[in-house]
């Protein structure tokens, strides 16, 4: 019985608090070591027990691991149950404020070094991505419209081609650096253009504002792409248009290392089932050939 195996692997105090914090976020292994405050081989066994009796699941990404719980089947429901059950618990709550204040500190660390590089993200972008001009794509692709955004702008290369398709144009950065460099940029000819800063998670946008949104190479710089996804949805009008950008899966892992990616890309799959899960129809699927063997994906779809 499968309501047993889940009994029996929580009936644990480690694993308990491992599918609290597994609930919320999906953690790499040293994410969670330093959450919980115990050895690595004491934090594997008992990932294994709960991915064995199927209440977690992991996937691969280049040499990392990641593991999250099951959302799906017997074992969602399952999850769901014991969510609601120990959310009041005192205990287990403080280990989610500590996994909280660790997260909290990898992002303010990923803004230093996104800030840091700043000045050089044009070259060190183009360096990733060829020659194909995917400025050119993306315009391409977006109607005349009244408020279009760039999620994640950086500093502000897109703003102003698209500008050309719409009235007004948000640009939205959490580094604040980045969006120095796009104020540059903007200086002389930005006008209807309105940076903002903010989270992809958290978008200073209200319900709705946007008739266009535009997301590129950004998701595999995010904890929780869907959760970006499912927050452009809520900023885009009904039969808004949403193109994203992206890398398609490649396990370079270089890319980690210099430039913070925490995804090495992903499958089509993986974006599209976001994306209809947000909400979206996939309208147009293009890949085209990057630097180092990779490909970019380019994907067009329609908020219902």
């Amino acid at each position: 019985m499968e309501a047993v195996q889940y009994y029996k692997a929580l009936a644990d105090e480690t694993r308990l608090r491992l599918l609290n914090l597994l609930i919320h976020h999906e953690l790499n292994v040293n994410e969670i070591v330093n959450a919980m405050g115990m050895g690595q081989p004491r934090i594997s066994r008992h990932l294994k027990i709960l991915t064995e009796c199927g209440l977690l699941k992991f996937r691969r990404d280049g040499l990392w691991v990641f593991y999250s719980a099951t959302r799906e089947g017997q074992g969602g429901w399952f999850n769901k149950l014991f969510q609601d059950f120990i959310e009041s618990d005192n205990d287990v709550n403080l280990d989610y404020e500590k996994m909280k204040l660790i997260l909290d500190e990898g992002m303010r660390e990923k803004t230093r070094f996104f800030d840091s590089i700043a000045s050089d993200w044009d070259d060190l972008k183009r360096g990733i991505i060829g020659t194909i001009n995917i400025s050119d794509e993306i315009v391409g692709r977006i109607t005349n419209c009244n408020i279009a955004a760039d999620l994640g702008c950086g500093t502000g290369e897109l703003l102003l081609p698209i500008k050309k398709k719409a009235k007004r144009v948000i640009g939205v950065d959490k580094s604040p650096k980045m969006l120095e460099e796009a104020g540059h940029k903007l200086a002389l000819n930005g006008k209807g253009i309105e940076l903002r800063i903010g989270e992809m998670e958290h978008l200073p946008m209200r319900d709705q504002e946007a008739d266009v949104a535009v997301i590129n190479m950004v998701l595999h710089h995010l904890p929780s792409p869907d959760s970006s996804i499912l927050e452009a949805g809520r900023v885009l009008k009904k039969g808004g248009l949403l193109i994203i950008v992206d890398l398609e899966k490649h396990q370079n892992e270089e890319m980690r290392k210099k430039f913070e990616h925490r995804w090495l890309g992903f499958t089509r799959k993986n974006i599209e089932r976001w994306l209809v899960a947000g909400g979206f129809v996939p309208k147009e699927f293009v890949q085209y050939d990057a630097r180092d063997d990779m490909k970019i994906d380019l994907f067009v779809s329609v908020k219902q």
